[in-house]
């Protein structure tokens, strides 16, 4: 079989992933699916109560639509917002159920490489097919590959507590009382673990909003419910976003809610505190101790929001340029980078700024992000119709942008977002006088009304 024969492997039956699918098979190039979860889009169903912020609207794509046309499907209401798990239902699953074979779920990747040869090798190197290693419950399979899309998010790999990017001493044996999502405190079970408690929530962006404003509305009903807010830096009046001068109505009622939740009582803002240790007290609460010596009194639980990042583990024989900082493509990063990026838009991108030294294979949606936050579906759906486009060999449409996205307000500036002591100088700075509030990692939850939009957690200044 010549290589132009081989399907082009894509990783992550997720909202990018799928749309890739589409746009490739719309192309006339097989599409194999390969999706770690026992159904598509396993990772938004595990944040089906979550009500994103962006309509729908905003959350299919154009060669996905033509693909469920013929099947009768109709799309929803484009002024609406979905849940999580209307947006699993109502078109990822569907749009799996189209492409039928072509989705395999149940099968982890565990490697990709070129065949016959390691990263090491220059011989003949791009001549040679990738291969894909994955493993099911039959056990280990290899597929060969003309190109890989890489679009398995960063779900499954949460951000530690500790301030260096390391867990911090004892976060691990205190497990059993820290979680790394936005509880579904609808869920009673859930609930009652909370409820009448003292939680702390690590974390600044706005899956700590979402943390915030479901823990007040839990404080309004089980007294003694109380949240401990902890911030590496200081507040400042761009700490909530932009609220009612959002172009985002349902991110800033995001904020707002935040907002009322410390300025009600219901929490505490904890600033300039960067977690070094987890202690167990006595009565087996956890205290939380500070590189700067601090020890704050002992919570019941604790929340830690404060970011995802990519798994890059089965990626090791390829040859990847990457950001050193933010783990994403060499020419993506600039554009994303919370250390440099002020306010605006990150333009539209596709397949010249997702490339790496390894021809053939790209990292798209929220993994292309690396540890970048303000990741948008419409973003992943114009890299994927770039990216199979110049797989198809039409580098005028790859090169071409058919997307314009709305303004995001990401304000970080010149290495300061995460220094308490420059929280101030946010005020009145490009985004005046009402910044944009960071937006919510995809499925990392939802406050009670409306919630998320998807994007990294932490906001676009890290937690």
């Amino acid at each position: 079989m010549s290589e132009q024969q081989l399907p082009v492997v894509i990783i992550g039956a997720g909202p990018a992933g799928l749309a890739a699918a589409a746009h490739l098979t719309g192309r006339g190039i097989e599409p194999l699916v390969l999706e770690a979860g026992p159904a598509a889009a396993s990772a938004v169903r595990e944040w089906s109560h979550v009500r994103l912020f962006s309509t729908w609207g905003e959350l299919t794509d154009p060669a996905a639509e033509k693909l469920l046309a013929p099947t009768g499907w109709t799309k929803p209401d484009a002024t609406t917002y979905p849940s999580g798990g209307d947006w699993a239902e109502q078109y990822l699953q569907p749009l799996a159920d189209v492409l039928g074979d072509r989705v395999r779920v149940g099968a982890t990747v565990t490697g990709v490489s070129r065949t016959g040869r390691d990263r090491i090798v220059d011989a003949d190197r791009e001549t040679q097919p990738f291969v894909v290693h994955f493993t099911t419950a039959d056990g280990e399979e290899r597929v060969f590959a003309r190109a890989v899309i890489d679009a398995s998010g960063t779900w499954t790999t949460p951000s530690p507590a500790g301030a260096s990017g390391l867990t911090a001493l004892g976060e691990r044996t205190a497990a059993d009382r820290i979680t790394y999502r936005v509880p579904d405190l609808k869920n009673p079970a859930i609930r009652a673990r909370y409820a009448g408690k003292r939680t702390a929530v690590i974390g600044s962006g706005a899956s700590a909003f979402t943390a915030l404003a479901t823990l007040a509305d839990v404080a309004k009903d089980e007294p003694g419910t109380h949240a401990v807010w902890i911030l590496r830096r200081g507040l400042s009046g761009s700490t909530f976003g932009g609220g009612d001068a959002d172009q985002l109505p349902a991110r800033g009622a995001l904020g707002l809610a935040a907002k009322a939740a410390v300025d009600n009582g219901y929490a505490d803002a904890v600033t300039g505190f960067r977690t070094e240790a987890i202690e167990r007290a006595d009565d087996g609460r956890l205290v939380l101790a500070g590189e700067d010596g601090r020890r704050l009194d002992p919570v019941d639980e604790v929340i830690v929001l404060t970011g995802l990042r990519p798994d890059l583990s089965f990626l090791s024989e390829v040859r990847l340029g990457l950001d050193e900082r933010l783990q994403a493509p060499t020419q993506l990063a600039p554009l994303i980078d919370p250390n440099q990026h002020s306010c605006g838009t990150v333009y539209p991108h596709g397949h010249r700024e997702l490339s790496h030294p390894e021809p053939g294979i790209y990292l798209v949606g929220m993994k292309s992000y690396g540890r970048a936050p303000t990741f948008l579906a419409m973003t992943g759906y114009e890299q994927v119709r770039s990216v199979t486009a110049a797989i198809a060999g039409d580098l005028e449409s790859a090169d071409r942008v058919e997307l314009t996205l709305p303004e995001t307000g990401v304000c970080g500036g010149a290495g300061l977002f995460d220094d308490p002591a420059a929280a101030g100088q946010a005020d009145g700075g490009c985004c005046a006088p009402a910044p944009a509030p960071e937006l919510v990692q995809i499925g990392v939850g939802a406050p009670a009304a409306v919630v998320a939009e998807e994007a990294s957690a932490g906001g676009c200044c890290g937690s």
